[in-house]
């Protein structure tokens, strides 16, 4: 970091401009509760499925550290032309151009004239889809414009930070007949790919309970220039709630066939006391440190407990500002056993493994490998978080080129991020009930759920 950085982020601190950082983020502007249940027009009878698109043209909104990763990506797999970059950065938008072309590909057209000029790339360019990897603020704002432009739209994750805006891209896509898709990479993870194949071959039996989160210490990035204009940690000191559930949530939401057959039906969370970020800026600042005197709305530990419509319990954690190991704390129990991701691989199945002991869940791969990975292993070595990135963004194209649902709809996208706003409530209102919005207006109960797919 630059001393010039560094005094413009202290100074930004200090000046209070942190405390008004859009109605998205305060707590006094949450979605009125008459919005959570709306009276909308029945919804599909079917996941949205579009004729094929033989050339996907792609425009990135949004090329930092997430966003260039997908670029690169998406030079790789076939039937992809990136036709528009955009950044807020003309730095970074003339660096992806230049990597595009260096790749042997056509440059692509340049959009940084400003915050929203990927309004301007969403009217003019000639695209099927929109790509955000911007700050969480800026997710809904681009998939809408890129929508209501005929155009498809992803975005990394969270895809939406309240009801209102979880019901706008649902809104959205329904009225524009276009596929509004949440890049949770994590649903392509190894193991939690490997889990699900497990599920479907009914190996853990009824399914009772999973555990799962995100935690992971950001203290260091979150105080620091690493995201631009420090936009992450402006949301842990408004918020006192789970801010990014979906990473340990959207594998579960998988196996336990959620909008398809299932549905989250309420939660409730608490939080403990916000410490670690203060303690962390006294030793990195100083206690007179504007950061180290900055109050924290974010516990420093939230723990969500949902139910499913089926019964089944979800026990969600977001623990990003204190000391630890990375995990995303994945468990899950069934009537025939139970299978453990971090901080082991462990799995212990009725009948099969030796009473009361774990078994390497190493030992289940080679019979228990799901097809994505069998087949893409090695196209997907190298890519960003161990490969499952790559394999998201080529199921992407796949779906769009051969004219199929995504994995991922819009409907998954506004549940998985309603947890945000919901788990915000229940801790203000000391750990009460809130229920889930039907986003799918009851079409939950027969929707088909996912297949075990190959590439």
């Amino acid at each position: 970091m630059t001393k010039e950085n560094d005094c413009n982020r202290r100074d930004f601190l200090k000046a209070g401009a942190i405390v008004s950082i859009g109605a998205a983020l305060t707590a006094s502007n949450l979605s009125g509760c008459a919005t959570f249940h709306r009276k909308l027009a029945t919804a599909p009878a079917n996941p949205l499925m579009l004729s094929p698109i033989d050339t996907v043209r792609i425009g990135f909104v949004g090329v930092g550290h997430q966003g260039s990763s997908h670029v690169e990506n998406f030079l790789k797999i076939e039937g992809v032309e990136i036709k528009a970059i955009c950044d807020i950065v003309p730095a970074k938008v003339e660096q992806m151009q230049k990597r595009v072309a260096e790749a042997g590909k056509p440059e692509p057209a340049g959009y940084s004239r400003g915050e929203r000029d990927f309004e301007r790339m969403c009217q003019e360019a000639d695209l099927d889809l929109v790509f955000t990897s911007t700050p969480w603020e800026w997710h809904v704002p681009v998939c809408v414009s890129a929508m209501k432009n005929g155009k498809h739209s992803a975005t990394e994750v969270p895809a939406a930070l309240t009801i209102d805006e979880c019901w706008e891209l649902v809104e959205t896509a329904e009225k524009y007949q276009r596929h509004c898709v949440m890049m949770e990479n994590c649903c392509y993870d190894r193991t939690e790919l490997m889990i699900f194949n497990m599920i479907r071959q009914g190996l853990f039996g009824e399914l009772l309970h999973a555990e799962c989160g995100y935690l992971h210490d950001l203290r260091e990035l979150k105080l620091s220039d690493f995201y631009e204009g420090i936009w992450r940690i402006k949301h842990s000191i408004k918020r006192n709630a789970d801010l990014y559930p979906t990473h340990g949530l959207g594998p579960v939401a998988q196996w336990m066939d959620i909008n398809r057959s299932n549905q989250f039906d309420y939660l409730v969370s608490i939080s403990c006391n916000s410490r670690g970020l203060n303690l962390y800026a006294e030793t990195k600042f100083g206690a007179d440190s504007p950061e180290a005197k900055q109050h924290y709305a974010l516990g420093d530990v939230v723990n969500t407990l949902i139910r499913t419509q089926k019964g089944q319990t979800i026990l969600v954690t977001h623990d990003t500002n204190l000391p630890r190991p990375y995990s995303r704390r994945i468990l899950l129990q069934g009537t025939n056993g139970l299978v453990q991701k971090y901080p082991e691989q462990k799995i212990h199945l009725e009948g099969r493994s030796p009473a009361h002991r774990w078994e390497n869940l190493q030992d289940y791969v080679a019979e228990y490998e799901h097809p994505l990975w069998k087949q893409m292993e090695e196209m997907s070595r190298g890519a960003g978080h161990g490969g499952m990135d790559f394999i998201e963004d080529y199921r992407l194209v796949q779906c769009l080129r051969e004219g199929k649902p995504t994995d991922m709809n819009v409907y998954d996208a506004a549940v998985l991020s309603a947890v945000t706003e919901l788990s915000e409530r229940s801790i203000a209102k000391k750990s009460r009930p809130m229920d889930f919005p039907d986003f799918t207006r009851g079409r939950w109960k027969t929707w088909q759920p996912l297949e075990i797919i190959g590439a």
